[in-house]
């Protein structure tokens, strides 16, 4: 997809975020609607994987280690053409396949099972190293919470992946400063996570991950260090619920489904923004 659509596309997948978990009447928008530009900017500009063959042994690989954000997920891979976009739809329902964490086992596209926080990086960790005892030119990639990184496990893999030079590995960390129970500062402050990632070897940049020309700056980093050794990491600035009014930077939508009326109002906020793009 030609990078001046995604802004648009990125509109879409936050209005289907908001419809699925109305219709589910629960879910996670809130982490969703922060995470959407990147995902939207992984699967359309970044990834090599092929939707018609979502098994093909050489794609890259993709674990959504911050695993309840799935509904943003599944909007990017059916706007990809995986599974019919009406499907969205059916989130969280009994004979779903589209449940509210990812399974590998049922849902084309995804590539590992998640949920438990901080379990993801360590599976994507294992995948790089994998891919480099094989001697695949594939890429893997992660996206963490800032809020997730307060979980041991996630530096106990972030160790693995200097130690063995994982440069196929290439961690996002969705920094809106928000958890389930208030900020990430006042709960378990993760910061400073640059300098964090660093000391365990990482190469880490910071973006705005509302920015596609910033998240494209962290991808160009992890480019630049194919062959270094050194994994990457994108630190990506974001707002969550992004582009609805009430939801944007309230903890209280982390994991709550918009009613009827709420659903109107944040729908009629992207109708405005997709108006101003337009407007160029």
């Amino acid at each position: 997809m030609e990078v001046q659509n995604l802004p648009e596309l990125a509109v879409t997948v936050r209005e289907d975020i908001l419809r699925m978990t109305h219709a589910a009447g629960n879910g996670h928008p809130g982490g969703s609607l922060s995470a959407t530009d990147y995902l939207v900017w992984l699967y359309n500009r970044e990834m090599n994987v092929r939707p018609d063959e979502p098994c093909w042994e050489d794609r890259d690989r993709f674990v959504l280690s911050k695993g309840h954000v799935v509904p943003a997920l599944y909007a990017v891979l059916a706007h990809k053409g995986y599974f019919p976009v009406e499907d969205l739809l059916t989130l969280r329902k009994p004979t779903s396949h589209l449940q509210g964490h990812p399974n590998m086992n049922d849902t084309p596209g995804i590539d590992m099972s998640s949920g438990s926080l901080g379990q993801g990086i360590g599976a994507a960790v294992g995948m790089a190293k994998g891919a480099k005892v094989l001697g695949k030119p594939l890429s893997v990639h992660v996206l963490l919470g800032d809020g997730e990184c307060a979980e041991g496990e996630v530096w106990e893999a972030a160790l693995y992946a200097a130690h063995y030079k994982l440069d196929n590995l290439c961690v996002a960390v969705d920094v809106n400063g928000l958890q389930i129970d208030g900020t990430t500062a006042e709960v378990m402050n993760t910061a400073p996570l640059d300098a964090k990632f660093a000391a365990f070897g990482f190469d880490a940049i910071t973006v705005d991950g509302h920015d596609f020309a910033e998240i494209a700056k962290g991808f160009a980093r992890f480019h630049e260090n194919q062959g270094s050794g050194r994994p990457t990491v994108i630190l990506m600035k974001t707002v969550k619920g992004k582009g609805v009014s009430f939801m944007e930077n309230n903890p209280g939508w982390h994991g709550k489904a918009p009613n009827d009326e709420e659903l109107a109002q944040g729908l009629r906020d992207l109708a405005a923004i997709r108006q101003q793009l337009k407007e160029g």
